[in-house]
């Protein structure tokens, strides 16, 4: 359970769990937002075939608050109708980290608003658009304490050596997420 910043009762979390292209995506919020995105681990990459399954919540579908429904719209988006995605609304998050101030919530909102579908910064690229250029261990940091990876891009964060770096998913994980927003980039860039 999470207690609201204000100090009032503890949220009641809702659960869902949304079937993906990547596996089952372990969701929770309350009815202010978003607490968090388990990502499964992957061992192997889904293949072509795979990578096209249906994307739906598979369980949870009566716990869902406007929060969670928002979320798994967007994340189906993400997966089935990429070209969907700048355009629906980002769920409100209710995480106790990004309800406070800290270098971490400056990050991770800067990485949401500034790091578009298909595009990769580094870790120094990002500390410097977060404001502060030789914090680029922090931004690491920040990124393995992100709770609602994909919708928050932190796979979408790289070394400057261009190489995937790690992902609290796993690197195959990464490997896929940026993989599937370049070919779709490509495909609805005509």
């Amino acid at each position: 359970q999470v207690t609201s910043n204000q100090g009032q009762s503890p949220c009641k979390e809702k659960h869902v769990v949304l079937l993906s292209p990547v596996g089952k995506l372990e969701i929770s919020g309350c009815e202010t937002g978003l607490h968090e995105i388990k990502l499964p681990k992957m061992s192997v990459l889904p293949s072509g075939a795979e990578s096209s399954a249906p994307c739906e919540v598979c369980e949870g579908v009566e716990e869902m608050t406007e929060p969670l429904k928002q979320c798994t719209a967007w994340l189906h988006a993400y997966f089935c109708e990429s070209a969907r995605v700048e355009t629906l609304p980002v769920p409100a998050f209710h995480h106790p980290l990004l309800q406070q101030d800290s270098f971490t919530r400056q990050v991770l909102w800067t990485l949401l608003r500034d790091v578009k579908f298909g595009e990769a910064v580094s870790y120094k690229q990002l500390a410097d658009l977060a404001g502060n250029g030789r914090a680029a261990r922090a931004v690491g940091g920040a990124m393995r304490s992100n709770p609602i990876p994909i919708i928050i891009p932190c796979h979408r964060v790289i070394r400057s050596s261009g190489q995937a770096g790690s992902y609290g998913g796993g690197n195959l994980m990464k490997e896929w997420l940026l993989s599937h927003e370049k070919l779709q980039k490509e495909k609805f860039a005509y």
